[in-house]
């Protein structure tokens, strides 16, 4: 069967991204804990691989640098205005982030002959990331294609976004086709013990169920309930 690596986060996205792998690939999950502030989402993720029975490996980075009010204590995350979404980047992008993570989950592909590399990004109903956008991806998947050895031996790697052109409700009824347990996803910005439900990303996910007419199973999880 042929090989993916996944990059999961513990978010909607990601976790609708690996179900789609599974169909036709052996999986495996790279987790990365870069300082976020929502740990908790981590461990969502360890728990979606094992109830995926996916190989996953958390890998623990540092960016001292901070830049983003997802790393930075002194930094708020901002509550959420979905009108203004597109404008500008907001404070919770993290500088070059989806750069940092597909070079670790490209060396990975090329160590175990993996043929693809999965991510969960989309660029409707997003934050206006520049890293999320269908540009990026082609252009670090020509990077794969003329850094790495089976770029140049003529097998690259493919940089995979099977739902970069989505919205957040076409997710959400996609990841239940799937059985997606997205009773454990976090979505939220912050590290409470439960979602604060005021971020953009809380904001995005409640419409999309909203919109759907169900309720999200995720809503009022604590800490504790994993």
């Amino acid at each position: 069967m042929k090989k993916a690596i996944v990059l999961l986060s513990g978010g909607m996205d990601s976790a609708v991204t690996l179900y789609l792998a599974m169909k036709e690939y052996e999986c495996s999950v790279l987790i990365f804990d870069y300082g976020q502030k929502a740990q908790k989402e981590t461990l969502l993720a360890q728990k979606l691989a094992r109830g995926a029975r996916c190989e996953s490996y958390l890998l623990k980075i540092n960016l001292p640098w901070k830049g983003s009010a997802l790393l930075d204590e002194r930094m708020e995350v901002h509550r959420g205005d979905l009108s203004s979404t597109g404008e500008k980047v907001p404070d919770t992008y993290v500088p070059a982030r989806n750069m940092i993570f597909l070079s670790f989950a490209v060396s990975f592909a090329e160590a175990i002959k993996a043929e693809s590399v999965f991510i969960g990004a989309h660029q409707l109903d997003f934050s206006n990331y520049p890293d999320c956008r269908s540009e990026f991806f082609r252009d670090f998947e020509k990077c794969v294609k003329t850094g790495t050895k089976r770029g140049a031996k003529g097998a690259p790697i493919k940089i995979v976004t099977p739902i970069i052109n989505k919205t957040k409700k076409e997710i959400v009824e996609l990841g239940r086709e799937l059985k997606v347990p997205f009773e454990y996803t976090w979505s939220c910005y912050e590290a409470g013990s439960v979602p604060c439900g005021m971020c953009e990303s809380c904001l995005f996910r409640a419409g999309a169920f909203k919109d759907l007419g169900i309720k999200d199973p995720a809503n009022g999880m604590s800490v504790n309930d994993e």
